[in-house]
């Protein structure tokens, strides 16, 4: 598995040089809001503020999304990720698809 510390939206690595690019990786979910989630999320819209369950659901949506990538990337042979992104599309009426997506590269520590 790719240590998180090195997957960066930057285009480069501090303290690394890339040797290798093995293209883009992806890693993809799709999730919906449950009828019970959608109740509670509609309860907390009535006295504003954060709505916690939905925040819930989305930062565990986007880390699944993550670890996907960085499978995907660590089955290429990749030791790094630049120019990750994350990008959201809303499939269907409360469905929604996250995508974590960057550049598999391989890198060696520059001294």
């Amino acid at each position: 598995m790719i240590d998180p510390g090195m997957i960066t939206t930057s285009i480069e690595l501090s303290g690394h040089r890339v040797v290798k690019n093995l293209g883009v990786v992806r890693g993809i979910t799709v999730r919906s809001r449950s009828l019970l989630g959608n109740v509670a999320g509609g309860l907390q819209t009535l006295f504003g503020g954060r709505i916690s369950i939905y925040v819930e659901l989305c930062e565990a949506t986007r880390e699944e999304a993550f670890q996907h990538m960085m499978e995907q990337a660590a089955q290429r042979g990749a030791n790094a990720i630049i120019n990750m992104r994350y990008d959201a599309n809303e499939v269907m009426n409360g469905v929604t698809e996250v995508l974590a997506y960057g550049t598999a590269v391989v890198t060696e520590r520059v001294h």
